[in-house]
């Protein structure tokens, strides 16, 4: 699952990042309000759902909100914030957040409230399993199968395989493939996405799968099966 964290506060924002990847989610952080909303028109279908803050530089949350609902944006908004007015909390549930949480929070209680707004999500935009080929991978579970053997990928892995599955047959660039598996602004600097690629290559090979990577020299990486 990839989660679009939108906080300007430096220390609870990193906290807030480390936890939930630690966790298993793939996670963007943005500091800016009017940044957010940019990167959210472009990229909506690439976030399962949205942290938001309310008070943010270039537009505050409520108005984020009501911008992107008037655009037509479905992704689940969870409004994380320090206000706890029953009446600021009326009026952001009514311009369009799907749900409204008061710092401090504990993180069991936030994945809960994450996987709550996330089932509300219309059937059909909720896709929860990918299959290419002869893998399946539960998207809800984290879980990838060939037949019925599990096979054990580390979070990084997971998270490439889960990328590749969306957009089957599609070339990814590595700087997509960094951008959306470690940060939204991850410059690769080294071989540790050829590492994992090598990595997750070896293991559906010995799984007996027919689904593979190609390599596309110059660029990146295709999903075949």
């Amino acid at each position: 699952m990839r989660l679009l964290i939108v906080e300007d506060d430096i220390e609870f924002g990193e906290n807030l990042t480390r936890t939930l990847q630690t966790n298993g989610f793939a996670t963007d952080w943005l500091k800016d309000g009017e940044k957010a909303r940019s990167r959210i028109l472009l990229y909506q279908k690439e976030y399962d759902a949205i942290i938001l803050d309310l008070k943010l530089p270039g537009m505050d949350g409520m108005t984020l909100t009501k911008t992107l609902r008037e655009h037509d944006v479905a992704t689940p908004i969870i409004v994380l914030t320090g206000r706890g007015e029953t009446e600021y909390k009326v009026e952001m549930l009514n311009s369009g957040a799907d749900d409204y949480v008061v710092k401090p929070v504990s993180l069991s209680e936030l994945m809960a409230r994450i996987a709550s707004v996330s089932r509300r999500v219309p059937t059909q935009q909720r896709k929860s399993a990918h299959v290419v080929g002869d893998i399946t991978i539960d998207t809800a579970a984290h879980r990838v199968h060939t037949g019925n053997t599990e096979i054990s990928l580390t979070l990084k892995e997971y998270a490439l395989l889960e990328c590749f599955a969306r957009r089957p047959g599609e070339v990814f660039t590595r700087e997509e493939l960094c951008s959306k598996v470690w940060d939204f602004n991850a410059v690769t600097l080294s071989n540790v996405l050829d590492v994992h690629m090598k990595n997750l290559r070896k293991k559906l090979r010995c799984s007996n799968s027919s689904a593979t990577f190609e390599t596309v020299r110059g660029i990146g990486y295709r999903f075949v099966q």
